[in-house]
């Protein structure tokens, strides 16, 4: 182990890194330098436990991880799905759960059913084409939005969509429910393949340290 190398961590943006900090609090893991709101850096970072941090886009977290520009990354496990990096998944962190969905108006069960060729909006283009080829087996036209997918069944653009559901009440409020589940999702610790041969002692520790964390 090199005590002079820094070890790298992207957190995606948002709710999910100021729960990762949160966590890493707990087994002794600070960033003073993130704590500051108005700060305008990119990188912070912790002399003495030789760590640094950096935030991204979610979509972002595992491209950083797979080129080594990070050691560690935190981010959705919708993420990891769609953007199957060579990444290895080690641990599920226990917080931002909720389920990657089929969703649609009611009729719209029907079609599913019976494998009918139907059009699917969704932000996650490769999540929804293998669930349903692969899984389903049924042939559909996928749509990729970057927006609000609730609008393409409203407006006659698809007859359903594949997004996240957390509690189900913007669906409700625009005339549509939860179809097929298609998996949980959760917040999810992933680690640079290069990384893990490299620094094993060192992120096999934070493991050891975050694991009962994460089951409490």
């Amino acid at each position: 182990m090199n005590n002079d190398r820094y070890l790298t961590f992207a957190l995606g943006k948002g709710r999910l890194a100021n729960k990762t900090l949160e966590l890493l609090e707990k087994t002794g893991i600070t960033c003073e330098e993130m704590k500051d709101k108005n700060s305008r850096k990119l990188i912070f970072v912790n002399e003495d436990l030789k760590l640094r941090f950096f935030l991204a886009k979610g979509p972002d977290v595992p491209t950083y991880v797979e080129y080594g520009a990070a050691d560690i990354g935190v981010v959705g496990s919708d993420t990891i799905m769609e953007e199957n990096r060579r990444v290895y998944e080690v641990l599920d962190l226990g917080f931002g759960k909720c389920r990657m969905c089929v969703c649609g108006p009611a009729q719209a069960r029907e079609l599913l059913k019976h494998h009918e060729r139907i059009r699917v909006a969704s932000k996650y283009p490769n999540i929804a084409k293998d669930y349903f080829f692969n899984k389903k087996h049924q042939t559909v036209d996928i749509i990729k939005l970057n927006g609000s997918v609730e609008l393409g069944p409203i407006v006659g653009l698809s007859d359903v969509i594949v997004d996240i559901v957390e509690t189900g009440s913007t669906l409700r409020e625009n005339g549509l429910e939860v179809l097929e589940e298609i998996c949980p999702l959760s917040a999810r610790m992933i680690v640079n393949q290069v990384s893990m041969q490299m620094e094993t002692e060192r992120i096999r520790s934070l493991i050891q340290k975050l694991k009962p964390l994460c089951e409490a």
